[in-house]
């Protein structure tokens, strides 16, 4: 949802300056010792090494500063370890800490990290290399395969350009570098590794980056980068950071000379603010990465791959796999900000079966609130008894119901005000504090507000507790959405501290659509003056986006920096590029202090994990034995443990359409592969066109949904016959696709492997697809080529493949005459999205896509396989109840093709109820087959195609899944 808007922002600056300043304290500042920032990093001499020692993982390093302190954003640390762990044959773990450990780490209660193995022999046989040089102390990375080539990470001086450079980036003064040094200070660290020029850099997020999926290193043109660590509530801004922080990065590198790449993954794991770098110096041979952070430790894991693939998994083995979804989460999801009441509500859901358009799942926004309050419903809008009956009406028909909650607990503005969550909250003391031990208020929508504090004791055990309230007040919901939990908070402070608590309430005055802020804009290149006011696609037959012509014409007193004298919590010295400006502007303030002593200022990124880890426990003990869903917005690593993503507030514009897909591609990095952004747009409105190719290309992302702003122009699918038209087909597919995403997400949960790839995951040594980010694989066997510019009927896609793979369209099965590494031009009429199968591939579907998913999930399976030229095609699916907690029975079934054969092997203990009644294999033979048999018996009802190669069988009795199955053909 829309965190806030103009109108709420400039009512907001008024009550604080009306207000009390915000209540400030810092934990002393430079200027208490007389001393002062140098501001710059040139005199700093780095460290030299005191001491070493094996140890029964690595080694054991004691560095010391090499020279004088230099003092540049902080207080240089005397003397740091750094300990080189070979964790496992493909994870290498360097951690650089201060020696007295002073410094804020991530709790390992709060992201539990794998410890490796217990192997001494790993030191020899990694594939990974640590080595150091030891005055001054500098480290790099090598293939222990590979040992002559450029090292994979290189911190040492001589790799880089010689110093000082003037700003890279000439508008912005910081990205001058004027040294490259280690630099360990109390609010600034600072490590810098030299790059392959124009390296293919992915990762760091999130973000919505104009460059694309791949990075801008800042050559060729480029500006370069910088990423900015900081959570962030700002809705979809490009190229400023945003709701999640994820410091990790995977690079591919080519190697023109074999015409072969590998692929490494970097993660710096800490929860500080950070700009990471990436630039490239005028004449520089080289480009860079530099880390700059203002708290916390350099504690760095690097992984081997060498596939993309391997990378993301390797990832995934240290920070944990992602959870489990319900099968019902593959479903179409409606929501709209905006619903006036119950009965809106049940309306949409009545008019999505009139028009035959499948939904799984409705949603609330905050508009289900009681004053806009967490874990209420409206007495009079959504009455408790008549949500109850709502509800019961949607799971009798096998559909869900997921309501909003935000991240702020309103408190009680007087003493006749009753507030079940808050008076728990406050007996049980779970609410984060001001350094002077009073509760932190800031002010969200309900108005003035206290905010969970997930170190505290009972935080867990009080949100549980809300969540089941809730759900037994008639409000039995099956999933949970989380918003606003950067956290957000509209006013800079404590701004409640000694105010008028019963002024607070954001008037819905303020809300989009109502006087003074309403959403009027038409859609995006449609121009009223011309086209009168109906906001058409076409009118009289001409389309209507971009045509402006005539229409004849067309100290230890806690942890980390709240625990280290002469420490400002506020402002630190070294300006983060947060894109606020203000690193406590819209959110809780740095300076807000938790129960293990923490500062916000060093925990702040982990505020969004910690609510969706209590969430995710909280809906196991609300529905025990049953998979939680949930859709956050804020994230770190890890969070794909607990939650899905959505891509927050984008707008109903056709670059956000297209930036979708490199969002969606960021989160398979990330680890939290169950994303998609809002189909059609959230903010503005929307149109016919845009509309229509948004729900298409949103079918083929993992979570499907489509949500919009209030007031904006409704944009649910079956406002349009033609958006209707084109939604039904993509669900279609998708339906019937279901056991190949099922099993996509359960290889996922599993080995972390991606659902959705980048082409270059599949096809890594094809250079033409390394900034490839308009298209996308689902699995290794589906190529997506959406629409995503107006007014056009045709769009361009790349085969990947060099022209060894076989492409066939998924809707005739024939075979694409595609370019060999350039753009085919491909139809694609309005309604029509470009889906391709790959040769190779063996797809169990469901053969009758019905309106839910358990009405789906119950129907007959049909076989899907394309082969290869010389007859191969292979596949797996997993096969389960779709919604226990695992480990619960399974089947997985391994389906294997060569020339004239096709075999099905079920291994497991799920019994498979429904049966085959359909195999389609493509490219089965030339001409057609002699004799056709199920299981040694002939077929009595097959066709063949030559012209596509396709034998199709059909089973009125269905073949039974639960035995070996085989299909022979000669």
């Amino acid at each position: 949802m829309l965190a806030i808007l103009f109108a709420v922002g400039l009512f907001l600056r008024v009550i604080a300056l009306a207000a009390d300043p915000p209540k400030f304290e810092h934990g002393g500042s430079l200027a208490a010792n007389d001393t002062s920032p140098s501001l710059n990093v040139s005199s700093c001499s780095g460290y030299t090494v005191v001491s070493q020692k094996e140890s029964g993982q690595g080694l054991l390093i004691n560095l010391t500063l090499a020279g004088p302190a230099c003092d540049a954003f902080g207080h240089d640390v005397h003397n740091l370890t750094v300990e080189v762990s070979y964790e496992t044959s493909t994870r290498l773990h360097v951690n650089i800490y201060d020696t007295e450990k002073m410094q804020f780490t991530v709790p390992e209660d709060v992201v539990p990290l794998s410890p490796g193995e217990d192997d001494a022999t790993l030191k020899t046989r990694s594939d990974l290399e640590f080595h150091h040089n030891p005055d001054p102390f500098e480290f790099w990375i090598t293939r222990r395969s590979e040992p002559d080539s450029r090292p994979l990470f290189d911190t040492r001086r001589q790799s880089l350009p010689p110093t000082p450079i003037p700003p890279v980036i000439p508008t912005d003064n910081s990205t001058a570098l004027d040294g490259f040094p280690l630099v360990f200070e109390d609010q600034y660290l600072q490590l810098t590794s030299a790059l392959p020029r124009d390296a293919n850099v992915y990762g760091l997020g999130e973000v919505l980056a104009s460059s694309g999926f791949r990075r801008d290193v800042g050559a060729n043109g480029g500006a370069g980068t910088v990423q900015t660590m900081w959570a962030r509530d700002s809705p979809d801004p490009i190229d400023e950071n945003i709701y999640g922080s994820h410091p990790i990065y995977l690079e591919h590198r080519y190697d023109s000379g074999i015409r072969r790449s590998k692929s490494h993954g970097v993660f710096h794991f800490g929860a500080a603010g950070s700009d990471i770098l990436l630039l490239t110096p005028p004449s520089s041979p080289v480009s860079l990465i530099q880390y700059r952070l203002v708290g916390g430790t350099l504690d760095f894991y690097f992984f081997s791959g060498p596939s993309p693939q391997e990378v993301i998994e390797q990832y995934g083995a240290l920070v944990g796999l992602p959870t489990w979804q319900p099968a019902w989460g593959f479903g179409f999801h409606l929501c709209r900000w905006g619903l006036q009441d119950v009965n809106d509500t049940r309306a949409q859901v009545a008019r999505m079966r009139e028009a035959n358009i499948p939904l799984e799942v409705m949603w609330n926004d905050i508009d289900v609130f009681h004053a806009l309050r967490d874990f209420t419903t409206d007495p009079t809008s959504f009455p408790a008894h008549e949500m109850a009956a709502f509800i019961g009406e949607l799971t009798a028909n096998h559909q869900h119901y997921v309501p909003i909650l935000d991240a702020a607990i309103p408190i009680l503005v007087n003493d006749s005000d009753v507030y079940e969550p808050y008076t728990r909250g406050s007996e049980l003391d779970v609410w984060m504090k001001n350094p002077d031990g009073s509760n932190y208020l800031g002010q969200v929508w309900p108005g003035y507000t206290v905010f969970p504090d997930w170190f505290a004791n009972n935080t867990r055990t009080f949100w549980a507790e809300a969540l089941r309230n809730w759900s037994d007040s008639g409000l039995n919901f099956s999933g949970i959405w989380l918003d606003m939990n950067e956290p957000s908070s509209f006013c800079i402070g404590s701004c409640g501290t000694g105010a008028n608590l019963t002024a607070a309430t954001i008037p819905t005055q303020f809300f989009p659509g109502t006087p003074g802020n309403l959403v009027t804009e038409y859609p995006e290149g449609y121009n009223s003056s011309i086209w009168g006011p109906s906001g058409n696609i076409t009118i009289n037959g001409t389309l209507t986006y971009g045509n402006y012509s005539t229409p004849g014409v067309l100290s230890k007193r806690s942890v980390g920096a709240a625990a280290e004298p002469d420490v400002d919590l506020n402002s630190p010295p070294y300006a983060l590029h947060d894109a606020d400006g203000f690193l406590s502007k819209h959110t809780v303030s740095t300076n807000a202090t938790h129960a293990n002593g923490a500062a916000e200022l060093d925990t702040h990124n982990l505020w969004g994990l910690m609510e969706q880890k209590a969430t995710h426990l909280g809906l196991l003990e609300l529905h025990p034995g049953k998979r939680p869903f949930i859709i956050a917005r804020s994230s770190f690593p890890s969070s794909g443990r607990w939650a899905g993503h959505w891509l927050g507030d984008n707008i109903s514009k056709w670059q956000y359409m297209y930036l979708s897909i490199q969002g969606m591609l960021q989160f398979q990095l990330f680890q939290i592969p169950f994303v998609g952004a809002d189909a059609c747009g959230f903010q503005g409105n929307t149109d016919e066109e845009l509309c229509g190719r948004w729900m298409q290309l949103a079918a083929f992302t993992p979570f499907y949904r489509n949500h919009n702003v209030r007031s904006a122009l409704a944009q649910e699918p079956y406002r349009w016959e033609s958006v209707a038209n084109a939604s039904r087909t993509a669900m279609n597919t998708r339906y019937s696709l279901l056991p190949y995403w099922y099993t996509l997400f359960a290889n996922a949960s599993m080995y972390g492997s991606p659902p959705i790839r980048a082409l270059f995951f599949e096809f890594p040594d094809e250079p033409e697809l390394f900034a490839i980010d308009r298209q996308f694989l689902v699995g290794r066997d589906l190529l997506v080529t959406p629409v995503l510019t107006p007014n056009v009927s045709t769009v361009d896609g790349i085969f990947p493949g060099q022209g060894r793979s076989i492409w066939r369209d998924w809707y005739t099965h024939q075979i694409v005459d595609a370019a060999v590494s350039a753009n085919t031009t491909l139809d694609a009429p309005l309604g029509h999205i470009n889906v391709h199968i790959r040769d190779g591939a063996a797809l169990l579907l469901h053969a009758q896509p019905a309106y839910t998913i358990e009405e789906t999930r119950q129907g007959p399976f049909a076989l899907l396989v394309a082969q290869a030229v010389d007859g191969y095609a292979f596949g797996t699916v997993y096969l389960d109840d779709g919604e226990g907690v695992p480990p619960t029975p399974n089947t997985t079934l391994t389906i294997s093709a060569r020339e004239g054969e096709l075999t099905v092997s079920p291994a497991g203990d799920f019994n498979v109820n429904q049966k085959v009644v359909q195999v389609t294999v493509l490219g089965a033979a030339r001409s057609i087959p002699d004799v056709v048999t199920v299981n040694g018996r002939a077929a009595a009802d097959w066709q063949f195609d030559s012209e596509v190669e396709r034998l199709v069988i059909h089973e009125a009795d269905g073949i039974d899944l639960n035995g070996r199955v085989t299909i022979a053909w000669r």
